[in-house]
C-alpha cells in the first residue's frame, strides 16, 4: 500500500463509517489515479509505436491521464459499474450484512460528494436514481483471509464499453488448448476498437459457467504485465498476447502493434465433460483502487 494511513479509536458502529469513507475515496481515486503499472505499460506502448495514429492515439491517451491528474477530473466520463473484491480476514469480527451495506453507502457518497455520473439504471424500467447503486449493486465479490485481522477492499467501477465487450463459451475437452486459444483470439477481433484498446485481457478456464465469468474478472484486477505464478499458465498468457497484438487492431482501432497491454489467466478445476472458456476486457485505463481496514480504523490506501 503506498498512502495515506489514519489511525482512529474505534467503539461499536464506526467501523462501518470507517468502511464507508474507504468505500467512497476508492470510488473517486480509481476513477481518477490510474495504477502505476498501467500507466507505465501506456508509456512502453507509446514508445514501441511506430505508426503515425497509433502513436498519436496513446500521446491523447497520456495527455488524458495527465490532464485528470492535473485537475483530479475523471479519465473518463463513464463512472462504470462498481465492482467490489472485498478479502476478509477471519480474525476479524464483522457483520456481512453492514458491510455490504457500508459499500453501497459509500459508492453514493462519493456519487454526491464528487457530482459524478449515476451509469446505474434498472434493466428494464431504465430508471436512474443517480446514486450509482441499485439492486445488487455494487456488485460485491467476497472471499477469506486465514489469519488476517483486516479487510482488503479492492474496487474496479468497469465502464460500459469494455464490458459489453464480454464472451464466454462452454467447450469441451475435445476442443483442447487449441480451441481456447482460437475462442480468446476470435473474441479480441470481434471486440475491435469497442471496448477502447489497447486492452487487458481478462480469460477464465474452467470451473462452472458462473464462476468461469468470475474468474475472467478477477483476472483483470491483476497489475498489468504481471505474470501467473504458475509457469504454463504464464507462458499462455504471453503467447496469447503475441498473438493479439499481431492482429493490427491498436490503440482505439486506428492500427499499430499494441491491441493489448496484457494477458492475464486464471482458472479453476472443471467437470470431466466440459472446459468453459470466459473472456472479460478491460479499457486501456485499467482503473483499480484499493484499501486495506484494521479493526483500529488504521486505512492504507493503494491499488
Amino acid at each position: 500500500m503506498t498512502d495515506l494511513a489514519q489511525r482512529q479509536a474505534l467503539t461499536g458502529d464506526q467501523l462501518y463509517d470507517v468502511i464507508e469513507e474507504a468505500a467512497a475515496q476508492l470510488y473517486k481515486r480509481s476513477l481518477t489515479d490510474l495504477p502505476p503499472d498501467v500507466r507505465r505499460a501506456v508509456d512502453t506502448a507509446h514508445a514501441g509505436e511506430d505508426g503515425r495514429q497509433a502513436k498519436m492515439m496513446l500521446r491523447i491517451i497520456q495527455h488524458a491521464v495527465e490532464t485528470s491528474d492535473r485537475t483530479e477530473l475523471i479519465v473518463c466520463q463513464d463512472t462504470g459499474i462498481p465492482i467490489f473484491f472485498v478479502g476478509i480476514g477471519t480474525e476479524l469480527t464483522i457483520n456481512g450484512a453492514r458491510l455490504l451495506d457500508s459499500l453501497r453507502s459509500g459508492i453514493e457518497l462519493a456519487t454526491k460528494r464528487h457530482n459524478l455520473r449515476s451509469s446505474i439504471v434498472h434493466p428494464i424500467t431504465r430508471k436512474n436514481q443517480q446514486t450509482s447503486t441499485g439492486r445488487e449493486i455494487p456488485v460485491v465479490h467476497l472471499e477469506f483471509l486465514d489469519g488476517a485481522d483486516y479487510l482488503d477492499i479492492q474496487l474496479l467501477p468497469k465502464g460500459s464499453g469494455s464490458e459489453n465487450m464480454s464472451f464466454i463459451k462452454m467447450l469441451t475437452p475435445a476442443d483442447g488448448l487449441a480451441g481456447i486459444k482460437r475462442f480468446v483470439l476470435d473474441c479480441v477481433v470481434q471486440a475491435g476498437a469497442n471496448p477502447c484498446p489497447p486492452t487487458i485481457v481478462g480469460v477464465g478456464i474452467g470451473g462452472s459457467f458462473d464462476k468461469c465469468a468470475e474468474l475472467a474478472k478477477r483476472a483483470i484486477k491483476r497489475p498489468v504485465g504481471q505474470p501467473h505464478p504458475e509457469d504454463d499458465i504464464a507462458a499462455l498468457e504471453q503467447e496469447l498476447l503475441t498473438a493479439i497484438n499481431l492482429t493490427g487492431i491498436g490503440p482505439q482501432g486506428l492500427g499499430g502493434k499494441t491491441t493489448a497491454l496484457a494477458v492475464h489467466i486464471e482458472y479453476a478445476w472443471t467437470h470431466i465433460t466440459m472446459n468453459p472458456v470466459a473472456v472479460n476486457l478491460q479499457c486501456w485505463r485499467g482503473e483499480r483502487a484499493r484499501a486495506i481496514v484494521r479493526a483500529d480504523g488504521m486505512v492504507e490506501y493503494g491499488y
